[in-house]
C-alpha cells in the first residue's frame, strides 16, 4: 500500500492552524510530542482497564523515550502505547486538526466513567513539530490484533506519504529530522533542560538517551523505531549470560547501572494531604524550586468538585523589599506544564508565592483573552483564595506565638493580597497583625481595644524607627505604642485600612500631638490665658521666619509632657499623603499641573516645658543675646527636622559647622 497526497485542513480551523506557526517558545514542539506520547499510553492503559486490550499482559511497562541523534541530526519521541492504524493516521493526521483524543472520549465515554486524563490533541500539536524540522516521519503500530504497521512521512508540511510500515512493536516513533531552526535541540543540554521545563511531571516515564556517531551499530539502524526500557541487566538476563561475584556485588551493580526516567510520574500534589509528610513537602519544593530554605509552611489543594484543581502552595521566606520577591506559580495541566505565572489564572496576590496549580480542565494553549472572563477561572481563584484564607486562620488559632514568629514574613505577602483581592482581607482580618514598638504583635481590633482610652478609634504608625526614633521615645514615655510600618507596600496599606475600618484614623506617628503628647491644663481655659498664649504663637513665629528666611513657616508653642524635646516637625497626614502621590507620580505629565502649587503642611511645634525654648522666648527681643538666639533657632529647626527627615547635603554641612561653633562656645565659657 502506498499513498501520497495534501494535507487537509479544516476550514473552521484554519485559524488555530496559522497560529501555531506563531508559538512564542519554538521549543513548545517537546510539549506537544511528549504529550502526546504520554496520551497514546494513557489511552492503551484505559482500554487495558475497560476490558478492551487483554492481549496484552497486566505487567506491562509503559515509558517514552527521547533519543537523540547527533550525527544523523534527529529527534526521536517514543512510546509503547496504543499506536495507529493507516486510517486513523488519514484521519488524525492527515486532517489537520481533528483531535484523535477528543474522538476517543466520545467513543469510550459511555462505557467508562472516571477522569479526563487524556492529554493530547494528536493532530495540530503534532505539526508543532514543523517548527525545527524540515522532515517528519511516524512509524506505528496499532495495539489492534492483527492490524498492519503503518509509515507516514511529510517533508514540507504539506505533501505527505504513507505506506505499510515494518514496524513489529506495538506504539509509535516521530522521527524529526532537525532543520537550522532546530539546530540548538543537537546540544544535549539543551534538549534535557526543556525537556524538564515540559516533561518533569508528565504521567509516564520518560526517559532521553543520545546516540553518537561511534555508538550506532547496524542492529541499532533496523531497531531504532522500537522502545526499550530494560536494564543491563535484564538484557544479559534475555542473552543468557552470567555476571560473577557475589550476590551482594551483583545487587550493588544493578543498583548503579539502573535507568531512572528524567521525570516524576507520580507528583507530590496527586496524593492526599494525609498521607503526606512534611519532609515530602520540603523535599519537593526544594527539588522544583532550587531553594536551600525551607518553606515556611504550605496549602495543598485538592478539589474534585465544581472543578477539578490539585496543587502545593509554599510560602517561602520572604524579604521586606518588595520590589526584589520572585514568586513563581506553576501552571499544570494533567501533569504538563504550561507556563509560569499567569496572573489570569492565578490570583494576582498569589504570584508571590511558589507553588503548582494542576487545572485539568485548563486548555494546554491558553488564550489569556478568553481567560479574562471565564467562569471557571473564576471561581477557580475564589477556591484558591478561601484555602489561603482558610490555612491562615488555622494557623493563628492553633499555635498564636509560632504564627507570630513568620508574621514578618508573611505580613507584607498578606498585605498585599487583601488590598489586590478585598475578600481574602474580610477572611483574614481576626488574623491580619500589627507588629508595634514595644515589640507585641496585635490584630487591628486589639490594638483599638487596649488604645481606646488614649486615642479612641485612631491607629498611629512609623515609617522609619531610627529617623523617628525621638517619637517613639516620647510615645513610650508616656505608656502610648505605634504600628510598624516600614515596608513600601504599607503606604497604600494605610489608606486601605481606613477604606476599610469606617470611623477609625490612621496616621503617622508625627502627624498630630494634641491628644497624644500635649500637657493639657486643668479645667476650660481663660480668655487671658488663650490671648497670652497666641501672643507667643506670633513672637516665636516671627523670630523663627525672620531667622530661617522662612515667611510661610508655621509655629506653634506648646507644653509637651516631656522637657526634653526642644521643638517637633509636624506634618498633617492628608498633606503627608499628598506629598507620597507628587513623588510617586510628581513625573508624570498628567500630574504636573496637578501638583504644580502643592506645598507640604508642615508645624514646627515649639516645647514651652524645655529649657532652650524658654531661653528664646526670654531673650528673643534682646538685642545682645541676638547671636545666641539665631544660632538656636537654626539649631532647634535643624533638630526637628532631622526627626522627620533626612537632612540634604547642604543642610548636614551647615548643621555639622554650627555644631562645632555651638561646642567651641560652650569650651569658652568654661575657661
Amino acid at each position: 500500500m502506498n499513498e501520497q497526497g495534501n494535507l487537509s485542513i479544516n476550514s473552521e480551523n484554519f485559524l488555530p492552524i496559522i497560529k501555531k506557526w506563531l508559538y512564542t517558545d519554538k521549543d513548545i514542539f517537546i510539549r506537544e510530542l511528549v504529550s502526546n506520547a504520554c496520551d497514546a499510553v494513557t489511552k492503551l492503559k484505559k482500554l487495558m482497564l475497560m476490558g478492551e486490550a487483554d492481549h496484552i499482559p497486566a505487567d506491562e511497562e509503559f515509558a517514552v523515550k527521547v533519543v537523540l541523534n547527533q550525527d544523523q541530526k534527529t529527534l526521536q519521541i517514543m512510546d509503547n502505547g496504543i499506536g495507529m492504524t493507516h486510517e486513523e493516521i488519514k484521519k488524525y493526521i492527515n486532517q489537520i486538526a481533528f483531535s484523535g483524543a477528543t474522538d476517543f472520549l466520545t467513543k469510550y465515554q459511555e462505557k467508562e466513567e472516571g477522569d479526563n486524563e487524556i492529554i493530547g490533541h494528536f493532530g495540530l500539536g503534532f505539526y508543532s513539530a514543523f517548527m525545527v524540522a524540515n522532515k517528519v516521519e511516524i512509524d506505528t503500530l496499532s495495539y489492534q490484533e492483527g492490524a498492519a504497521a503503518a509509515q507516514w512521512r511529510c517533508e514540507d508540511g504539506i505533501d505527505y506519504e504513507m505506506e505499510d510500515g515494518t514496524r513489529t512493536e506495538r506504539g509509535t516513533t516521530i522521527t524529526l529530522y532537525l532543520s537550522e531552526d532546530g539546530e540548538e535541540f543537537m546540544e544535549e543540554s539543551k534538549l534535557y533542560a526543556v525537556l524538564q521545563k515540559y516533561c518533569a511531571f508528565m504521567p509516564v516515564p520518560i526517559f532521553m538517551d543520545v546516540v553518537k556517531k561511534e555508538e550506532i551499530t547496524e542492529e541499532d539502524k533496523k531497531q531504532d523505531n522500537v522502545i526499550d526500557v530494560s536494564s543491563k541487566e535484564d538484557d544479559q538476563e534475555k542473552q543468557g549470560e552470567s555476571t560473577e561475584g557475589t550476590d551482594g556485588e551483583k545487587q550493588e551493580e544493578q543498583a548503579e547501572d539502573k535507568v531512572v526516567p528524567l521525570n516524576d510520574p507520580e507528583p507530590l500534589w496527586l496524593k492526599q494531604p494525609k498521607d503526606c509528610t512534611d519532609e515530602e513537602y520540603k523535599a519537593f519544593y526544594h527539588k522544583v524550586f532550587f531553594d536551600l530554605n525551607d518553606p515556611l509552611f504550605w496549602i495543598h489543594l485538592n478539589m474534585d468538585y465544581p472543578f477539578r484543581l490539585k496543587g502545593i502552595l509554599y510560602f517561602p521566606k520572604l524579604v521586606e523589599n518588595m520590589d526584589v520577591v520572585e514568586g513563581q506559580i506553576k501552571l499544570y495541566s494533567n501533569q504538563v506544564y504550561i507556563a509560569d505565572n499567569i496572573k489570569e489564572v492565578v490570583p494576582e496576590f498569589l504570584l508571590l508565592l511558589k507553588g503548582v496549580l494542576d487545572c485539568p480542565d485548563m486548555p494546554l494553549n491558553v488564550s489569556r483573552s478568553a481567560l479574562q472572563n471565564d467562569g471557571y477561572v473564576e471561581k477557580m481563584n475564589s477556591y484558591i483564595t478561601k484555602k489561603v484564607a482558610d490555612k491562615l486562620n488555622h494557623l493563628f488559632k492553633a499555635d498564636r506565638t509560632a504564627y507570630e514568629g513568620f508574621w514578618d514574613d508573611i505580613g507584607m505577602f498578606f498585605k498585599y493580597g487583601c488590598m489586590k483581592e478585598e475578600t481574602l482581607y474580610d477572611k483574614i482580618k481576626d488574623s491580619l497583625l500589627l507588629k508595634t514598638t514595644d515589640g507585641h504583635y496585635e490584630t487591628i481590633a486589639e490594638y483599638l481595644e487596649k488604645n481606646k482610652e488614649k486615642h479612641e478609634n485612631k491607629i498611629f504608625f512609623v515609617t522609619d524607627e531610627d529617623q523617628q526614633a525621638q517619637y517613639i521615645r516620647m510615645f513610650k514615655e508616656q505608656g502610648l505604642e505605634a504600628v510598624i510600618f516600614t515596608s513600601p507596600i504599607d503606604k497604600p496599606f494605610v489608606s486601605f485600612l481606613e477604606y476599610k475600618n469606617p470611623g477609625v484614623k490612621v496616621q503617622r506617628i508625627d502627624a498630630d500631638i494634641s491628644d497624644t503628647l500635649q500637657e493639657k491644663a486643668d479645667g476650660e481655659e481663660s480668655e487671658a490665658k488663650k490671648q497670652a498664649d497666641e501672643s507667643i504663637n506670633k513672637r516665636m513665629e516671627t523670630l523663627f521666619r525672620g531667622v530661617l528666611g522662612n515667611d510661610n513657616l508655621k509655629v506653634k508653642a506648646q507644653n509637651l509632657k516631656t522637657a526634653d524635646v526642644s521643638a517637633m516637625i509636624l506634618l498633617s497626614e492628608d498633606s503627608r499623603r499628598m506629598m507620597e502621590m507628587m513623588e510617586a507620580y510628581g513625573n508624570n505629565e498628567q500630574y504636573k499641573a496637578l501638583f504644580a502649587n502643592i506645598k507640604p503642611d508642615e508645624t514646627l511645634v515649639l516645647n514651652k516645658s524645655n529649657s532652650l525654648i524658654q531661653f528664646l522666648l526670654d531673650a528673643a527681643e534682646k538685642e545682645e543675646k541676638k547671636e545666641e538666639c539665631d544660632m538656636i533657632c537654626h539649631q532647634v529647626y535643624d533638630l526637628a527636622l532631622m526627626s522627620h527627615r533626612s537632612l540634604t547635603s547642604t543642610e548636614m554641612t551647615t548643621f555639622i559647622d554650627r555644631s562645632n561653633r555651638i561646642l567651641e562656645k560652650l569650651a569658652e565659657l568654661e575657661k
